[in-house]
């Protein structure tokens, strides 16, 4: 959860260059933190301007309460939102204790998951089917209890919970299996490594004296997050639960998502503006991607052709194209979606 704000726009629409990159279906959830609202966009217009969906009420929320990620249900129609309460991890504010669950057809909460006293709730990740769980199981970090609660998204029922063994768990990765699940544990400076499965802590890894923000790459060989003390991509092998290398990085690093295909790993740094392009061959720094502000969140479309990153101090979403070599990749439009434009995720279909 960056600090940095700046004056966004409040309503939703498409501008700056034409040319942005389609994608078949599809639509673009941006948490609106300024706005208590979950923004809603449809990418795949091809005129110059897009095309604006929605920015949707997170509810009759207290004071600056808001939600802070979003995770969308496996058939896209609905959005799963933590109510992570008016402040930042680690700092004084209030303490949200519930999930606000918005059906992007009708536009309007439709549920409530109140987790039953004051955990700060903050990043959901919707796991693959299981047995018992064919839309999967919803995970979802609360920090308070230092756990992971697990919750039936076909019920919206909380069936059990994970430790982490840290405090300040606030951000996960889910193995695409399902088995396994990886927490940044922001100040303590950790990643735990959590059985899913059995739900207990497995390891707790030793990385900085901060860290921020966590993801996992396609074959579910590494797990990536950023060293918050020195501008350095932490890279944790899964098989050995330990850190396997540190890549340097032209500024602090922040959230991260690796391409559809598992070639290349895009890293937003917050403070430097920019996008890093890591190399997963070579581990280096293959290029940058400048003209943002203060980017946050990174998640990909389905069929790879584009990256999304949230840039919070502007309330826009960069949409850079991904076709080609890494140096012809390129921010093609802005997606002007919100203040405190952060978490992101992709509702399939619609």
């Amino acid at each position: 959860m960056a600090v940095r704000y700046g004056l966004g726009v409040m309503v939703l629409g498409l501008v700056a260059a034409a040319g942005g990159v389609a994608q078949t279906g599809g639509r673009l959830l941006v948490v609106e933190k300024g706005a208590q609202a979950l923004g809603v966009v449809d990418p795949t217009a091809k005129e110059a301007t897009g095309k604006s969906v929605v920015s949707i009420s997170e509810g009759a929320l207290p004071g600056k309460d808001t939600g802070h990620e979003v995770a969308a249900s496996r058939d896209g129609k609905l959005a799963y939102v933590p109510i992570y309460g008016d402040s930042g991890v680690g700092s004084p504010g209030t303490d949200g204790h519930m999930m606000v669950v918005i059906d992007l057809a009708t536009q309007k909460v439709v549920n409530t998951v109140d987790f039953g006293h004051p955990v700060r709730p903050h990043l959901p990740v919707l796991g693959p089917a299981v047995a018992g769980h064919p839309d999967g199981l919803l995970y979802v970090t609360t920090e308070l209890d230092k756990t992971v609660t697990v919750i039936d998204p076909t019920t919206m029922k909380m069936i059990g919970a994970v430790p982490t063994g840290a405090v300040q768990s606030h951000m996960l990765a889910v193995s695409h299996d399902g088995k396994r699940g990886y927490t940044a544990n922001v100040r303590p400076g950790t990643v735990s490594v959590l059985d899913l499965v059995g739900r207990k802590t497995v390891a707790v890894i030793p990385v900085s004296g901060m860290t921020q923000r966590i993801s996992i790459s396609k074959d579910d060989r590494w797990v990536f997050t950023s060293d918050q003390t020195k501008p350095e991509l932490v890279v944790i092998d899964t098989k050995t639960n330990s850190i396997s290398r540190r890549v340097a990085l032209p500024g602090l690093g922040y959230g991260s998502a690796s391409t559809v295909d598992g070639r290349w790993l895009l890293v937003a740094l917050d403070v430097a503006d920019k996008v890093a392009v890591v190399d997963l061959k070579t581990w280096t720094v293959a290029r940058t991607i400048d003209a943002l502000d203060a980017p946050q969140a990174v998640v990909m479309s389905p069929d790879g052709k584009a990256a999304y990153v949230s840039c919070q101090t502007s309330g826009r979403a960069a949409e850079i194209a991904l076709e080609g070599e890494p140096a012809d990749w390129k921010v093609k439009r802005m997606i002007l979606v919100g203040k405190g434009a952060d978490g992101l995720a992709w509702a399939a279909g619609q």
